[in-house]
């Protein structure tokens, strides 16, 4: 007999086991792996603490799951580890989730089920680049990248705003505008712009930034500044820290159909490894 998989929270004594499973693939399963690296720290100001939980056999870790700040499920988990992780994830009302199409359509029936519905529900093409393949270039002449800095945090909850609008998500600043300039906040840190005759018109993030590589999220460009250059820059600044920094690698992902982002990113030798699919869903009335 194998034993029973069984789920359970994962706390500061499971970081070095989490770590040694999620680091086997640490391009698939980048965004787990820093969450792991927070087990038994508070989270930044304005961001959420991480509730990772684990599938285990009889002692050993087989699989890893985020349910905060977003449902994320480690790659390609035994069947058993699978079951026993949708099990917990699948009490959540409301949510997004963000994993392999396999994956997340294993959970996306158990939480349909309970009468969970889909306000978003789409594929994204992940897409990474390695220091050797980069074909990086320098901003358009009159312009300059930077770190975002507090006097940026007005342009960028526009940005963010906008982004949604864009991806016709629901725009949380409606119902919360302090905690949502508190989030936009939050992740200045990790935000590049380019500025142009004093005005902001580029805004990328690096949301992840570990050895093995960097996540980067949120990338903007405003309107009246885009095909002209920015957007190449803007992620080649990102990746050019990145590469400083000796990460292993960069990653992003671009919503399935937009040829026009996946042609960018080829251009500065991003390549396709993997098909997400993200559904933000919610408990009707």
């Amino acid at each position: 007999m194998l034993g029973q998989v069984k789920a359970r929270l994962l706390g500061p004594a499971d970081r070095e086991a989490a770590r040694r499973l999620l680091a086997a693939d640490a391009q698939s399963d980048l965004f787990l792996l820093d969450l792991v690296h927070s087990l038994g720290f508070p989270p930044a100001p304005g961001e959420a603490g991480a509730e990772l939980w684990g599938a285990f056999r009889r002692g050993t870790l087989l699989g890893v799951a985020s349910l905060r700040p977003c449902i994320v499920i480690s790659a390609e988990p035994p069947p058993a580890a699978l079951e026993a992780l949708t099990a917990v994830l699948a009490g959540v009302e409301s949510g997004l989730v963000k994993s392999s199409l396999e994956s997340v359509d294993v959970l996306w029936r158990r939480l349909e089920a309970r009468g969970r519905r889909a306000l978003v529900d789409r594929v994204e093409r992940a897409y990474v680049l390695r220091a050797a393949h980069a074909r990086l270039v320098d901003p358009p002449p009159g312009a300059r990248t930077r770190g975002a800095s507090s006097q940026d945090l007005e342009a960028l909850v526009e940005a963010a705003r906008a982004s949604l609008r864009e991806e016709q998500r629901p725009d949380p600043f409606d119902g919360d505008p302090e905690g949502f300039r508190r989030w936009v906040r939050g992740r200045l840190p990790r935000a590049h712009v380019i500025e142009q005759a004093g005005a902001v018109v580029f805004v990328g993030y690096a949301d992840v930034r570990q050895p093995e590589g960097w996540l980067l999220q949120g990338v903007y460009t405003w309107p009246a500044a885009r095909r002209k250059g920015f957007a190449s820059a803007g992620v080649s600044s990102l990746c050019r820290a990145a590469f400083d920094a000796g990460a292993e690698h960069v990653q992003l992902s671009v919503v399935e159909g937009n040829e026009a982002g996946g042609n960018l990113y080829a251009k500065l030798g991003f390549r396709p490894f993997a098909s997400l699919r993200t559904v933000l869903f919610a408990q009707p009335g």
